[in-house]
Parts: structure tokens; sequence; C-alpha cells
């Protein structure tokens, strides 16, 4: 694989992990209720969509920092 293979596939990484923290945290707000949707209403249990968007958020910033902060570009 040549380098510039490499650098677009951790560019296309990185907006890929930025957009899901973006997706993940908004659905963190609507479980800590700041953004106004009822989630009880959906027929999902309040603590899987907490749990499922923590997991999601912790995975998704995990790999975006990973990505940001990798020197190695071979």
């Amino acid at each position: 694989m040549n380098v510039n293979s490499r650098s677009n596939k951790r560019t296309l990484l990185i907006i890929v992990s930025a957009i899901d923290a973006i997706l993940s945290g908004a659905i963190l707000l609507i479980y800590f209720g700041l953004l106004p949707f009822d989630i009880s209403s959906w027929g999902i249990q309040p603590w899987a969509v907490g749990l499922c968007g923590g997991i999601w958020f912790t995975v998704s910033i995990g790999i975006l920092v990973y990505q940001l902060t990798k020197t190695n570009i071979e």
C-alpha cells in the first residue's frame, strides 16, 4: 500500500470518527434531557440508549484521538 493511499485512509478515518462523535454526542444529549426528545416514546429503555450512546461516543473519540496523534505515516 503506498503512502498516498494510507494518508487517504487516515483522513477518511478522522472524518468518519468525528462524525460518529457528533452523532453519539447528540444521542447522549437526548439521553441526559438536554435535547427535547422523549426517548421513552420510542419503545426503547432509556438506560439502553444511554449505554449504547456512551459506548459509541467512547469508541469514536478513541479512534479520533488515535488517528490525530499517530505520527508514523509509512
